[in-house]
């Protein structure tokens, strides 16, 4: 579940720094390449600041069962 939220929330970030970046400053590009960065540590380190929140809010803690 964390794994997924994590990977919704970079790909929103990168969609909205590009729109940003397209019709506002191309400067919102520096966001995307900080995300990429992120993405890219945490593949190596197993260190995502997200997943970090995710855990302290408690999402992602909910039992397995489905409806």
């Amino acid at each position: 579940m964390k794994e997924r939220i994590v990977r919704a929330v970079a790909g929103t970030i990168v969609l909205v720094s590009i729109t940003l970046a397209y019709f506002i400053n191309i400067n919102w590009l520096l966001l995307t390449a900080f995300v990429g960065l992120n993405l890219l540590q945490s593949s190596f380190t197993r260190f995502c600041p997200l997943e970090i929140i995710l855990d302290k809010t408690g999402v992602g803690k909910q039992d397995k069962k489905r409806c």
